[in-house]
């Protein structure tokens, strides 16, 4: 039954039909394992809890688990789990023993799993269990994660892994549950890559409408620092010799103190401008930096740049799931974050992104552009402006070379789609490396080039600057309307105005702080914020219970448990919890 209050699922697409069937295939071997890869964006937490709902239909299954990379993306789980009319507690610790009778799961993360792997495997063999790894090549960041994820859930009835692209495990670190073939990659020396039951990659993601396409914007620069001899070097991002001459440089281009970041950041504020102005009125944008440090230092360039706080998020920051919430769901125009929205997290009205960090991992390019690529409307498009360093152009043209299978070439005459059909662009980011003793001197930031087909395509090509007309200028971003001549040519004549932009804008008052007030909290039907909600109250009441009788508060406490029966709070049903409230304020 859908839980009270819950909205209609959403209809399944036509991958997650398809997903299922084969799922359900009677040929299939059930083993009771089960990878999934799709692209980011495309749906795979929809296409998990429909999995689950109708596994505990049909009574295969009685509890639901899923592990989760992240504390954020436990809430994240839970209220789309709500949505499904799936009941699943993403409040558990480690330290709470069964799992509520009101809940149908539960939500952890793999830090947690691998704490107290012994509670895990009692809680999914108590019932039979679907589990959901999420991400589930997190269960390699480490050999101890692997192997409490193994003996967790090695006899779970069913399991069910996720990934948001294909991933590579050295010989040694195999993922528990999933299943390889050797790599024949020559940068993977002989290690193994995951082979999927099931796989939705870009290119079937882009032709179904379901993802947006991307332009890659690179911004070239020369960047200055000096060297542990005391020698002052400068290159160009483009142009470096080798690769630890383009690392230095392609950190000193990420200093915050230099003209590369604030250049690119206002290319970026000019882009969301368009958008909002067309079509795309909540249009927002992602700035991704290396560590909290650097993303501190970005937000007061947001602010100084753009005149407008962003929202400023970090991992140590108690109220940090909040505010990724509260963004998502918002109309801020400019977040700033090292990892935390990199991953899952669903920020459908994300446009842009700032690649301003040193990551440069397959795998971490693909789930970091994958939180702008998420479709909306017919027509959206995304634009990322990175650093035009070897590592991500070679990462950037990989995705560019499924979007060209896909789109038509540039249409020939005045045959343009309707202007509300506009949508996104992302940016740039980096990491340490070089010597100990190394000073970053500044960096300027130059438009290089746009990627297309995985060659760089520079202003001034084949067809000249008076080609672009004004008219044509309002469809930048959506590939497939302008030839990749045009959009360069029109990404190189802003960029003069950017730069005397970046010059003459103000720096901040002292008193002025980068992060964004945070918005205030809704309502929520779920039955586990209820809990927690009431869970709340009631310690507040016996805290005032116990002031005015001069109590011990584990006396209150024994006294409710006795007049309203149950379990411990942590574990008590919905029901209970406003039994044990009533009773409390009739003491007060």
């Amino acid at each position: 039954m859908d839980a009270p209050g819950a909205p209609a699922a959403r209809p399944l697409r036509a991958w997650q039909r398809s997903a299922l069937e084969q799922y359900f295939d009677p040929e299939r071997d059930d083993r009771g394992d089960f990878l999934v890869t799709a692209t980011p964006g495309a749906g795979k937490t929809t296409f998990a809890l429909a999995l689950a709902r109708r596994l505990l239909d049909s009574r295969r299954v009685d509890r639901v688990v899923v592990v989760a990379p992240t504390d954020h993306l436990r809430t994240q789980w839970a209220e789309a789990a709500h949505r499904a009319g799936i009941q699943l507690d993403p409040t558990m610790s480690n330290g709470v023993g069964p799992v509520r009778a009101d809940m149908q799961g539960y939500v952890t993360t793999y830090a947690q799993v691998a704490g107290h792997p012994m509670l895990h495997r009692a809680r999914s063999t108590a019932k039979r269990s679907l589990v959901v790894l999420d991400e589930v090549h997190h269960a390699g960041d480490g050999l101890s994660w692997g192997d409490a994820v193994r003996e967790a859930f090695a006899d779970a009835r069913r399991r069910l892994s996720l990934s948001g692209t294909p991933f590579r495990t050295k010989a040694d670190e195999r993922i528990p549950f999933v299943s390889y073939v050797d790599d024949d990659a020559p940068e993977s020396e002989g290690g193994l890559t995951s082979v999927a039951d099931f796989s939705y990659g870009y290119r079937e993601a882009l032709a179904d409408g379901v993802v947006r396409p991307v332009v890659f914007a690179a911004y070239t620069g020369t960047s200055r620092w000096r060297n542990s001899a005391g020698e002052v070097v400068a290159a160009s991002l483009t142009d470096a010799t080798t690769k630890s001459v383009e690392a230095l440089a392609w950190r000193t281009a990420l200093d915050p103190r230099g003209d590369w970041v604030p250049h690119v950041i206002a290319a970026m504020d000019e882009r969301l401008t368009h958008l909002r102005e067309c079509g795309m009125p909540d249009a927002g944008g992602l700035v991704l930096a290396s560590d909290q440090d650097d993303a501190r230092a970005y937000a007061k360039i947001v602010q100084r740049v753009t005149g407008e706080k962003p929202v400023l998020i970090l991992s140590d920051d108690p109220k940090a799931s909040k505010k990724i919430a509260d963004f998502a769901a918002g109309d801020q125009r400019f977040a700033v974050c090292v990892r935390m929205v990199s991953e899952g997290v669903d920020v459908p009205r994300a446009a842009c992104l700032a690649w301003m960090t040193s990551y440069r991992t397959p795998l971490f390019f693909a789930q970091a552009v994958g939180r702008v690529v998420r479709s909306r409307a017919r027509g959206e498009s995304a634009t990322v402006f990175l650093p035009a360093v070897r590592p991500l152009l070679a990462l950037a043209a990989a995705l560019e070379t499924d979007r060209n299978h896909v789109l038509a070439p540039p249409p020939s005459g005045d045959a343009l789609p309707d202007p509300g059909e506009l949508d996104a662009l992302p940016p740039a980011e980096r990491e340490p490396g070089g010597p100990s003793e190394y000073e970053a001197l500044d960096a300027q930031a130059e438009f290089a080039h746009v990627l297309h087909g995985g060659r760089a395509v520079v202003a001034g090509g084949p067809e000249p600057v008076s080609a672009v007309s004004a008219d044509e200028e309002d469809y930048l971003g959506l590939p497939g309307l302008l030839s990749p001549e045009q959009t360069a040519t029109l990404l190189a004549q802003r960029d003069e105005a950017i730069r005397k932009r970046t010059a003459t804008t103000r720096p901040p008052r002292e008193d002025e702080d980068p992060v964004a007030e945070p918005v205030s909290e809704g309502p929520d039907e779920a039955t586990w914020h209820t809990a927690a909600l009431l869970r709340k109250e009631i310690h507040g009441l016996v805290g005032r219970v116990a002031a005015g009788r001069a109590m011990p508060h584990a006396s209150v406490y024994a006294k409710v448990r006795a007049a309203v029966p149950g379990p411990p709070s942590a574990s008590a049903t919905v029901e209970v919890l406003r039994a044990r409230r009533d009773h409390l304020l009739t003491l007060v």
